[in-house]
């Protein structure tokens, strides 16, 4: 294992030194979490109390590995989504 690759359920986050736009990352990485690799993003933030926090972002490296989003159903009427409600 190379010094950069990464163990499950950790990570990396280097110094964003390309950042030219105040919306970019100010700090950006990798981590793997359950066996899925994704790229992380880090922001230094001020909270309206004045204390500062980082706020991230996870996006999966692989398109494939992202979790799939319930379908949306096509054209159901009201009657027919109350339907499928159990209670």
């Amino acid at each position: 294992m190379s010094e950069y690759e990464t163990r499950d359920n950790s990570g990396a986050i280097f110094k964003n030194d390309r950042k030219e736009q105040e919306n970019q990352p100010d700090y950006k990485g990798s981590a793997r979490v359950g066996g899925i690799d994704y790229w992380v993003s880090v922001w230094l933030k001020t909270s309206q109390n004045g204390v500062k926090f980082m706020s991230t972002a996870y996006t999966a490296k692989d398109a494939q590995a992202a979790p799939a989003q319930a379908p949306k159903p096509d054209n159901m009427s009201m009657a027919e989504l109350e339907s499928d409600i159990p209670f």
